[in-house]
């Protein structure tokens, strides 16, 4: 049995103010069951919920002894994509069920060899950059674009 501190509650940015360390984890990393994680001070924490859950940027995590964690994207490797029509590559993005991050005049994704070779050929301008990456939450606006049912009772959304 573990002696870690445990998290089993999420609560979204805007329902929590204090945090006393962060957790900076890639967008891949922000989505699991249970984990063993370890916030930039260096001190270990095991997250444990019911379901798969998707983490978002700014979310805190509640540990057993009362103290927030806030979960930061983390840079990564990634794909800016820019172009003269935009909309059309943005089309073919979401298309593919690609995660995407969408900001005026740029669109980012994860750094894929082969929906990157796809937009080129679509007339896009592909550079690497390493940053942040908060994509576009699902249909219902959390999540991950694909389906992604809510299972445990620990989540807490804001109104």
């Amino acid at each position: 049995m573990s002696s870690l501190p445990i998290s089993q509650t999420i609560l979204p940015a805007a329902a929590w103010t204090t945090a006393a360390a962060t957790c900076a984890l890639t967008y891949d990393q922000r989505f699991f069951r249970r984990k063993k994680l370890t916030t930039g001070a260096g001190w270990p924490f095991i997250a444990d919920f019911e379901s798969t859950v998707s983490l978002n940027h700014g979310d805190g995590l509640q540990l057993s002894d009362g103290t927030f964690v806030e979960v930061i994207a983390a840079p990564e490797y990634l794909l800016q994509v820019t172009g003269p029509d935009m909309l059309r590559l943005a089309w073919h993005i979401g298309n593919r069920h690609t995660p995407c991050q969408i900001e005026a005049g740029r669109l980012l994704i994860q750094n894929d060899p082969v929906i990157g070779h796809m937009l080129e050929h679509l007339g896009a301008t592909l550079t690497e950059v390493v940053e942040p990456f908060t994509p576009e939450g699902g249909a219902y606006g959390h999540g991950r674009t694909h389906a992604h049912a809510h299972g445990h009772t620990t989540h807490v959304h804001a109104d």
